[in-house]
């Protein structure tokens, strides 16, 4: 089992096209970004982590949710109940603003350029899934530097391999753990590739994120 300390990997830049949160203090990473994946009994998982965050939690999170790409989806529309932040199924092009949550479209990899713009792309499947976390979280990492990514309830390996590349870069990653996760494959192939910092139940996930990033709860 991984330490649940958090373990400052390094800082990471960014350059000035992307101003808008503050220096951190002291050796704590300047987070730009949360990112988070989910696949089988995700859903609820989701819900749970974005009912926790205050309305002033001040990073933009970009999710993937691993759905079938043959229906419409509804899962920007269900999360917005439950949430105070604004929710919206994310378009090629959209710019990341901080407290809004971006949800990738079924069928499309959603990545994230430097500048902090959202690219939808149709390449080909990883791990067998488009939207695939890997992508979203390794594109992440290297647009952005220390990044915080979560992996909760799924199925499969997506995610262990972007996990590792924003440990790389000086983010920090939390995976839910196999008592509150409906399947614990996407969680614990994270946990096994050593890049996961936190290991909690997703009801206190919100508030880890939130002592992450230095946000008020008022």
């Amino acid at each position: 089992m991984p330490s649940r300390e958090l373990l400052v990997v390094g800082l990471g830049t960014l350059g000035d096209d992307v101003p808008y949160i503050d220096e951190a203090p002291g050796d704590r990473p300047h987070f730009r970004v949360v990112v988070v994946a989910a696949s089988a009994g995700g859903l609820n998982a989701l819900a749970a982590l974005l009912t926790g965050l205050p309305i002033d939690f001040p990073l933009p999170l970009a999710i993937v949710q691993h759905l079938d790409p043959n229906h419409v989806s509804l899962i920007a529309h269900i999360l917005a109940r439950r949430t105070k932040l604004p929710v919206k199924e994310a378009e090629s092009d959209d710019i990341l603003m901080p407290g809004v949550v971006y949800v990738a479209p079924p069928g499309w990899h959603m990545v994230i350029v430097p500048g902090g713009t959202i690219h939808l792309t149709h390449t080909a499947p990883v791990h067998f899934v488009r939207p695939s976390a890997d992508e979203l979280f390794e594109s992440a990492a290297r647009a952005f530097g220390p990044a915080i990514a979560v992996i909760l309830s799924g199925t499969g390996i997506d995610g262990a391999a972007g996990a590792t590349a924003v440990k790389a870069l000086g983010g920090t990653v939390i995976a839910q753990d196999e008592a509150t996760a409906l399947f614990f494959g996407m969680p614990q192939a994270a946990i096994e590739s050593g890049a996961v910092d936190f290991v909690l139940p997703v009801d206190d996930i919100a508030a880890q994120l939130v002592n992450l990033v230095g946000s008020s709860m008022s």
